[in-house]
Protein backbone atom coordinates (compact mmCIF):
# COMPACT_ATOMS: atom_id res chain seq x y z
CA UNK A 1 0.00 0.00 0.00
CA UNK A 2 1.49 3.64 -0.81
CA UNK A 3 2.68 5.89 1.73
CA UNK A 4 0.06 8.11 3.48
CA UNK A 5 0.22 11.88 2.24
CA UNK A 6 -2.45 13.60 4.62
CA UNK A 7 -5.41 13.36 6.80
CA UNK A 8 -8.55 14.67 5.63
CA UNK A 9 -11.57 15.92 8.02
CA UNK A 10 -14.70 17.09 6.48
CA UNK A 11 -16.93 18.81 9.00
CA UNK A 12 -19.18 21.80 9.33
CA UNK A 13 -18.64 24.45 11.73
CA UNK A 14 -22.42 24.23 13.02
CA UNK A 15 -21.43 20.37 13.63
CA UNK A 16 -20.26 20.05 17.50
CA UNK A 17 -18.41 17.30 16.56
CA UNK A 18 -16.44 18.91 14.42
CA UNK A 19 -14.43 20.33 16.52
CA UNK A 20 -13.93 17.32 18.86
CA UNK A 21 -12.07 16.14 15.34
CA UNK A 22 -10.46 18.93 14.27
CA UNK A 23 -8.37 19.16 17.66
CA UNK A 24 -7.46 15.08 17.39
CA UNK A 25 -7.01 14.93 13.96
CA UNK A 26 -4.48 18.21 14.04
CA UNK A 27 -3.25 16.21 16.76
CA UNK A 28 -2.61 13.05 15.31
CA UNK A 29 -1.53 14.23 11.80
CA UNK A 30 1.26 16.25 13.44
CA UNK A 31 2.66 13.63 15.67
CA UNK A 32 2.88 11.00 12.33
CA UNK A 33 4.63 14.04 10.58
CA UNK A 34 1.49 14.13 8.02
CA UNK A 35 0.00 16.66 6.26
CA UNK A 36 -3.70 17.94 7.57
CA UNK A 37 -6.71 18.92 5.54
CA UNK A 38 -10.02 20.46 7.24
CA UNK A 39 -12.77 20.73 4.52
CA UNK A 40 -15.96 22.61 5.11
CA UNK A 41 -19.20 21.18 3.87
CA UNK A 42 -17.16 19.34 0.91
CA UNK A 43 -20.56 17.30 0.30
CA UNK A 44 -19.03 16.69 -3.25
CA UNK A 45 -16.05 15.13 -1.80
CA UNK A 46 -18.55 13.06 0.69
CA UNK A 47 -20.65 12.14 -1.95
CA UNK A 48 -17.00 10.61 -4.22
CA UNK A 49 -15.69 9.29 -1.19
CA UNK A 50 -17.66 9.29 2.02
CA UNK A 51 -19.69 6.77 4.15
CA UNK A 52 -23.70 6.80 3.09
CA UNK A 53 -26.23 5.83 4.64
CA UNK A 54 -29.41 3.58 3.42
CA UNK A 55 -30.84 6.60 1.44
CA UNK A 56 -27.60 6.92 -0.73
CA UNK A 57 -27.22 10.51 1.89
CA UNK A 58 -24.02 11.11 3.73
CA UNK A 59 -23.24 12.69 7.40
CA UNK A 60 -20.91 14.86 8.68
CA UNK A 61 -18.38 14.91 9.66
CA UNK A 62 -15.85 12.28 8.28
CA UNK A 63 -12.54 11.40 8.65
CA UNK A 64 -9.95 10.05 5.53
CA UNK A 65 -6.43 9.35 4.43
CA UNK A 66 -5.14 10.13 1.56
CA UNK A 67 -2.19 7.75 -0.05
CA UNK A 68 0.61 9.25 -2.30
CA UNK A 69 -1.11 7.21 -5.08
CA UNK A 70 -4.03 9.44 -4.70
CA UNK A 71 -6.09 6.56 -3.67
CA UNK A 72 -8.33 7.96 -0.43
CA UNK A 73 -10.19 5.56 2.00
CA UNK A 74 -12.76 6.45 4.66
CA UNK A 75 -11.96 5.91 8.25
CA UNK A 76 -14.18 7.31 10.49
CA UNK A 77 -17.84 8.95 10.24
CA UNK A 78 -19.01 10.96 13.36
CA UNK A 79 -17.42 10.49 16.88
CA UNK A 80 -17.47 7.06 19.10
CA UNK A 81 -18.59 6.98 22.26
CA UNK A 82 -18.02 5.01 25.38
CA UNK A 83 -19.93 2.13 26.61
CA UNK A 84 -21.00 5.27 29.16
CA UNK A 85 -22.05 7.79 26.11
CA UNK A 86 -19.34 9.68 26.59
CA UNK A 87 -16.93 11.21 23.63
CA UNK A 88 -14.25 8.40 23.48
CA UNK A 89 -11.56 11.04 22.80
CA UNK A 90 -8.81 7.89 23.13
CA UNK A 91 -10.50 5.72 21.10
CA UNK A 92 -10.74 7.96 18.05
CA UNK A 93 -7.01 9.06 18.38
CA UNK A 94 -6.10 5.34 18.64
CA UNK A 95 -8.11 4.85 15.60
CA UNK A 96 -6.96 7.48 13.39
CA UNK A 97 -3.32 6.94 14.68
CA UNK A 98 -3.32 3.32 13.55
CA UNK A 99 -5.14 4.04 10.12
CA UNK A 100 -2.00 6.40 9.29
CA UNK A 101 0.46 3.98 10.60
CA UNK A 102 0.96 5.72 13.97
Amino acid sequence: MAKVKKLILVGANWEKATSILKRICESVAKDAGVEYEYRDEDWNFLLEHGEKDEFGGVNIPQVFVEYEDGEIKHILTNVLLTDRGKTDIDGMKELIAKAIGG
